[in-house]
C-alpha cells in the first residue's frame, strides 16, 4: 500500500501534467474548429472552462484517497472556501479599499511591491486562513505532507473565483486564449500555497517558533509577486507579438519547481521519521 507521501507526490506531478494537457487540448481544439459562439453562451462556455484545471484537481484527490490520502469531502471544502473566501474577502480588498489596478501600472517597481505587498499578501493570506481555521486542527491533518495538499486546493479555489471573474468581466472569452489563462492562474496559485502548506505542516507537527507562519507568508506572498510580474512579462517576449504560450511554460515551471522543492524537503523529512520509527 502507498504511503499517504507517495500519493501525494504522484498525485501534484499529475496533476501539473493534467492542467498543462487540458490547455493545450483546449486551445488546439478551438483553434482547429472555430467554434462560433458569443453573447451568454460565450460566458457560460467561458465559466465552464475556469472549472477545469479544479476539476482535474478534483480527479487526483479522488485518486489519491483511494490510495490512503486525504478525504476528498474535505479537500473540497477547503476549496469551496478558498473560492468563497476570494469572492467575499480578497478580491474586493485588492479591488475596492487598495484599489491596485488603478496605480500599480503607472511605475513597474511600484507596481512589483505591490504585486507583493498588497496582492500576493492578501490572496496568500486567504489561502493560509482557509487551512488554518479549519482543517488545521481537525484529526485528519496528520502529516506535514497534508498542509500542502489542502492549501493547493485552496489556491485552486482561489484560482478559480479569479478565472470567473476574468470570464465574466470580459463577457467571455477566446476559447483558446481563455484554457491557457484559467491554466496560467491556477498553477501560479496552487504553486504559492504549496509555500504556505509547508510552513503550515511544520508549525503544527515541530516547534517552530512564533515567527515562522508570518515568515512563511511572506515568502508564499513574495513568490505569489513574482510569478505574477514573470507572468505578465514573458508573454510579451516573443518576437510577434503577445504570445500566451510562453506564460504557460514560465508557469509549469514555476510550480513544478516549487512543488519540487517542498516534495523534496516532505520527503526527507517523511524518511526520517520512518527511520525514527523503525529505531524506536
Amino acid at each position: 500500500m502507498r504511503s499517504r507521501f507517495q500519493s501525494a507526490t504522484q498525485s501534484a506531478v499529475v496533476e501539473v501534467i493534467g492542467i498543462v494537457i487540458f490547455a493545450a487540448v483546449v486551445a488546439l481544439l478551438a483553434g482547429a474548429l472555430s467554434p462560433n459562439i458569443d453573447g451568454m453562451t460565450l460566458i457560460v462556455v467561458g465559466v465552464v472552462l475556469a472549472r477545469g484545471p479544479a476539476a482535474n484537481w478534483g480527479t487526483g484527490v479522488y485518486r489519491q484517497e483511494r490510495g490512503e490520502g486525504e478525504p476528498k469531502q474535505y479537500v473540497l471544502g477547503v476549496f469551496l472556501l478558498g473560492a468563497v473566501l476570494a469572492q467575499a474577502i480578497g478580491q474586493p480588498l485588492i479591488r475596492d479599499l487598495f484599489q491596485v489596478q488603478q496605480w500599480a501600472h503607472q511605475n513597474p517597481l511600484l507596481g512589483f511591491f505591490a504585486a507583493i505587498l498588497i496582492v500576493g499578501v492578501i490572496q496568500e493570506f486567504v489561502k493560509y486562513a482557509a487551512v488554518r481555521y479549519t482543517i488545521f486542527n481537525s484529526q485528519e491533518y496528520d502529516q506535514p505532507i497534508d498542509g500542502i495538499i489542502y492549501s493547493a486546493a485552496a489556491g485552486l479555489g482561489y484560482a478559480t473565483t479569479l478565472n470567473i471573474q476574468y470570464v465574466v468581466s470580459n463577457g467571455g472569452v477566446d476559447l483558446g486564449i481563455g484554457a491557457l489563462r484559467v491554466s496560467i492562474e491556477a498553477l501560479a496559485q496552487a504553486s504559492s500555497a504549496g509555500v504556505i502548506g509547508y510552513f503550515l505542516g511544520q508549525a503544527k507537527f515541530r516547534s517552530m517558533g512564533p515567527f515562522w507562519l508570518p515568515l512563511g507568508l511572506l515568502l508564499a506572498a513574495t513568490l505569489n509577486g513574482i510569478v505574477n510580474t514573470l507572468l505578465d512579462i514573458v508573454p510579451r517576449l516573443g518576437t510577434f507579438g503577445i504570445n500566451p504560450w510562453y506564460g504557460l511554460m514560465a508557469a509549469v515551471i514555476v510550480a513544478g519547481s516549487t512543488f519540487g522543492v517542498l516534495l523534496t524537503l516532505m520527503g526527507r523529512m517523511n524518511a526520517a521519521t520512518v527511520r525514527q520509527s523503525q529505531e524506536a
